[in-house]
C-alpha cells in the first residue's frame, strides 16, 4: 500500500510538473515583441529622449511593458540624430493592445505628453512591427 501510494504521489508530481511545463511553453509561445521607431519632429529628438526617460519608461512598467532597450542609429543615412529605435516585450498580442489602451488612457501620460508638446509634436512619424521569437532564437 505505501508503495501504490508512493507511486500514485510519483505519478501525480510528474503529470503536475508536466503540465506548469506546457504552460510556461505556451506563455512562452504567445510573447511577442514590438519593435518601434520614431521619427522625431525636427530639433526634438532630445526632447523625445528626454521624455521616454524622465516618464515614459515608468508609465510602460506601470502597465505591464516590458522595456527591451532603446537605440539610436549611428549612420545618417539610417536616421542618426532623428530617430529613436526601441524595442518592448508584452505577453501576448492581445495584451499589447490593452497594455497600449491603458497607457494612452492614463492620465499621468496625458499630461506629460500636453506639457512636452507646449512646442508642437516630437514625432513626425511613428512605426511599430510586432515580432515573434523563432524556435532558434535565444531571446522569445
Amino acid at each position: 500500500m505505501k508503495l501504490r501510494l508512493q507511486r500514485s504521489l510519483t505519478i501525480l508530481l510528474a503529470v503536475g510538473g508536466l503540465a506548469a511545463l506546457t504552460a510556461t511553453d505556451v506563455r512562452a509561445a504567445d510573447r511577442v515583441f514590438e519593435l518601434r521607431t520614431y521619427t522625431a519632429a525636427p530639433g526634438k529628438l532630445d526632447a523625445l529622449n528626454a521624455r521616454f526617460r524622465d516618464h515614459t519608461i515608468a508609465l510602460f512598467k506601470k502597465h505591464g511593458m516590458e522595456v527591451v532597450g532603446f537605440w539610436e542609429p549611428t549612420d545618417k543615412e539610417a536616421g542618426a540624430g532623428e530617430k529613436l529605435v526601441y524595442l518592448l516585450a508584452h505577453p501576448s498580442r492581445e495584451a499589447a493592445q490593452a497594455n497600449w489602451k491603458a497607457f494612452r488612457e492614463d492620465p499621468e501620460w496625458v499630461r506629460v505628453k500636453a506639457e512636452s508638446e507646449t512646442g508642437g509634436a516630437l514625432t513626425a512619424k511613428v512605426e511599430s512591427v510586432y515580432l515573434a521569437g523563432t524556435a532558434y532564437s535565444p531571446l522569445k
